[in-house]
């Protein structure tokens, strides 16, 4: 089964409190961390992840430039992991140390054009990945399949943890578990529904 990980971006941000609590049977709680300049929207910073009161873990997907200057805020607001997009370049390097030394998880995220052989260089200093299914920036996008090679080629490289965001239903999570995706994530198909719980519940059954 996979482990489902919920994306706060998707809820009633009017309900927040009220919108996690129906997800609490998820495996973790995704932060999309947006400056409007590393992609074209802006979203929250670490109040929020702060704010929100559940047992689920923290994830913080820093879509942001010069990340390396907002770690220790979310690592105080909470942060279960940390996850920092490869497409940043040499300055992704800065930030894994500066998690490790906060002793939480770190992971990478890549776009869906990125290619694989740029993670060769942190693939044992990291926890997982994040694969991109869609364009980063905004919620509510169309699955991208020509991310299903890059999943079951990574999976053939590293045995960690492989979660997919991105357009994610009943029908593409179990294209992406069949590729070897150990984690999904997922916002409007779980906050969209009439039973939040229970669309968890289905997801990690694919």
């Amino acid at each position: 089964m996979a482990r489902i990980g919920v994306s706060v971006l998707n809820a009633d941000f009017g309900h927040l409190q009220k919108e996690v609590d129906k997800v609490s049977n998820a495996d973790f709680l995704h932060f999309d961390i947006m400056d409007g300049h590393f992609v074209p929207n802006i979203s929250f910073g670490a109040s929020v992840v702060k704010d929100i009161k559940t047992d689920l873990k923290k994830v913080v997907h820093l879509m942001i430039d010069n990340p390396e200057n907002y770690v220790d805020s979310f690592v105080k607001a909470g942060a279960d992991q940390i996850i920092v997009h490869i497409e940043l370049g040499e300055v992704v390097e800065k930030v894994i140390k500066k998690i490790k030394r906060n002793k939480i998880k770190i992971g990478i995220a890549l776009n869906p054009r990125t290619k694989l052989h740029w993670l060769r260089y942190y693939l044992d200093d990291i926890d997982s990945v994040l694969i991109m299914s869609v364009k980063p920036g905004f919620g509510g996008q169309k699955f991208d399949h020509n991310v299903l090679p890059k999943i079951d080629e990574l999976r053939q490289m590293f045995d960690k943890d492989i979660c997919v965001d991105g357009g994610i239903n009943l029908k593409t999570g179990r294209m992406c578990t069949l590729a070897g995706a150990s984690s999904l994530l997922s916002g409007t198909c779980v906050f969209g529904s009439k039973d939040p719980m229970k669309t968890v519940e289905k997801l990690r059954k694919i």
